[in-house]
């Protein structure tokens, strides 16, 4: 394997959900297709985070600039220890709950878990997770818990009974005040440091005066504490969660609020 196809192997936990969600939606209300494609895409994608796992232990971070841009100013995703440590238990978990939701029946059957819609997006929920796990800079980190967002608003309101719309309704809200407290902190960060990017903000916050540098940790720990359901900010999780699908809630309760507490990690160390 070469060296390119080795850096690229980055892009892969989130190419590949991204490509079978895709294919899956071109296959309808085939359930055979789907399950097919879905099991060897989250297969494929656990392989590719065990080597980044291997890779990133035995030779350092595994890096690669999308498009060849510099880290400053394109996309850049990263795979060091931590990331791929917590990527490979989220695609294993991923995988798992989606053949227990396979093997249970529930994907397939009524109107509580359309198949033509939950394949597609629980595939594009595994790929907003690994592009949250993999950003190298605030801004793509955002752009991952948005994309795993938009999927998780679909999977929690599945079949559009009233107990689930109304549950999903205050998920919705709860996510989208978060997100706007995100991006107004990362306008902050910008505006003091002149970068997003993980690794030159190590070097820059250091030296910003120290009641700027509090005040935008702050403003990142309270995002990421909404997002993770952290107390006293978790008034919202009893009444999402219990009414989704029994594959949805667990790939929720095991996956998305640890990726707020994965960021929490990244920007406050």
């Amino acid at each position: 394997m070469s060296q390119s196809l080795i850096d690229q192997l980055v892009l892969a936990p989130v190419i590949l959900p991204l490509f079978g969600a895709g294919l899956c939606l071109a296959f309808g209300r085939f359930a055979a297709p789907q399950r097919l494609i879905s099991i060897i895409t989250l297969c494929a994608v656990v392989a590719s985070a065990g080597v980044l796992l291997f890779r990133a232990d035995r030779h350092g971070p595994q890096s690669f600039n999308v498009g060849g841009w510099p880290a400053d100013l394109g996309i850049s995703l990263v795979a060091d220890r931590l990331s791929s440590l917590m990527l490979l238990i989220s695609t294993i978990v991923t995988l798992v709950v989606l053949l227990y939701s396979i093997g249970q029946g529930i994907v397939e059957f009524g109107r509580d878990t359309p198949l033509s819609v939950f394949y597609p997006t629980f595939l594009v929920l595994s790929a907003g997770v690994s592009n949250a796990f993999l950003s190298a800079d605030l801004f793509n980190l955002f752009v991952g818990f948005e994309v795993l967002l938009a999927a998780s608003y679909v999977l929690i309101t599945l079949g559009g009974t009233d107990a689930r719309v109304r549950s999903g309704t205050i998920y919705i809200v709860v996510g989208l005040v978060s997100s706007a407290l995100f991006l107004v902190a990362i306008a902050c960060v910008y505006a003091a440091t002149g970068t997003v990017n993980f690794a030159q903000l190590a070097q820059r916050i250091p030296d910003l005066p120290n009641e700027v540098a509090v005040m935008l940790q702050l403003l990142l720990l309270l995002t990421f504490s909404v997002k993770a359901a952290v107390f006293p900010l978790s008034a919202w999780l009893p009444d999402s969660y219990p009414t989704a699908p029994a594959p949805v809630t667990a790939v929720f309760a095991g996956l998305l609020t640890k990726v707020g507490v994965y960021a929490m990690l990244r920007t406050q160390t």
